[in-house]
């Protein structure tokens, strides 16, 4: 935004004096704080949502959470150059101090999870397979509606990957719908806060309220296992250790499991892609990504095929299924 220090000034009686650049975010700062500006349009529900979970866990110790402030007038959302800002605040202090990622993570959780009201537009809680089915039906429509619209190389790639797209989708809301009637579960099981995206941001100097979202924790455990699967290097010791980590602080489930092994079956990674060529004004990035991807999935099939052996789960004897093609 332009004018950041002047819009602070003016509606919110900030004075912050020195611009900064966190994650790629300009901010600027007084003598306690950094502040950031997001935008607000038609995400008024969701950000409130998002809002009462970041100061909920700004008590809870996570002094890095950023959380909105209220302008001179006590309204959470500012009209500027005709359109709504909401501002965030986050404690200046140096980097947030390290432990063993598995633990952080699973400390998180259990913090999360003591949150007493599900929020009802950012939750998706138990309602995986639903979502999945919805996005790969208005997936596979948009990819054709734009294919035809766009005949370009990009376009050509993805409709000759998105059979595979399809069927791979298929098959984890397959596995999904039978974890569904798992009846091995227990209270690591109950909703808790999560990342709507998670790639380590409990690490970083600050956490995003906006990256906040409600949900099964295995969730989070699957979106960074899954980044983990894509590397080029071998991750596999890396992923032993991680859950190992986190399960000393809190075990998972037969029913966590499986929740996990679907998510990382269905191809949310490939959907990020495909959602950013949507708008995408010049492809030539998404078709590079997607090449990339293409070229990535059979090690990451292969992979997520060791993966129960080598995160020391013994299949047969606990009776989870698995997709004996991978």
């Amino acid at each position: 935004m332009t004018g950041l220090r002047d819009f602070l000034a003016i509606y919110y009686g900030i004075q912050a004096y020195e611009k900064t650049v966190w994650h790629g975010m300009e901010g600027f700062k007084d003598a306690n704080y950094v502040y950031f500006t997001i935008s607000a349009e038609q995400k008024e529900v969701i950000h409130m949502e998002q809002a009462a979970l970041a100061y909920y866990l700004q008590e809870k110790g996570y002094s890095h959470m950023s959380i909105p402030v209220p302008n001179s007038r006590g309204e959470w959302y500012t009209k500027y150059h005709d359109s709504y800002h909401m501002v965030l605040r986050v404690n200046n202090t140096g980097p947030h101090k390290q432990s063993v990622h598995g633990e952080q993570l699973a400390a998180f959780h259990t913090a999360g999870s003591l949150y007493q009201y599900e929020p009802q537009t950012i939750s998706s809680y138990g309602q995986w397979k639903a979502l999945w089915i919805e996005k790969l039906t208005a997936f596979e429509e948009t990819i054709e509606m734009e294919a035809n619209n766009h005949p370009n190389d990009y376009y050509g790639m993805l409709m000759d990957f998105l059979p595979y797209v399809i069927g791979i989708s298929e098959n984890a809301i397959q596995y999904m719908q039978e974890s569904e009637s798992e009846q091995r579960y227990h209270e690591a099981d109950q909703g808790t806060i999560v990342f709507r995206r998670y790639h380590n941001q409990l690490q970083d100097r600050l956490l995003w309220m906006n990256d906040l979202a409600y949900d099964h924790p295995t969730r989070d455990l699957a979106e960074c296992i899954r980044l983990k699967l894509l590397q080029k290097d071998d991750p596999m010791n890396d992923i032993r250790t991680f859950l190992h980590d986190y399960q000393r602080v809190r075990p998972l489930s037969i029913f966590g499991w499986r929740l996990m092994y679907a998510r990382l079956l269905y191809p949310i990674h490939v959907f990020d892609i495909i959602e950013r060529g949507f708008s995408a004004d010049h492809y030539e990035s998404v078709h590079s990504e997607l090449s990339t991807i293409i070229d990535q999935q059979s090690v990451y099939e292969k992979r997520l095929g060791l993966f129960f052996e080598n995160a020391g789960i013994d299949c047969e004897e606990l009776q989870i299924p698995v997709l004996h093609w991978l």
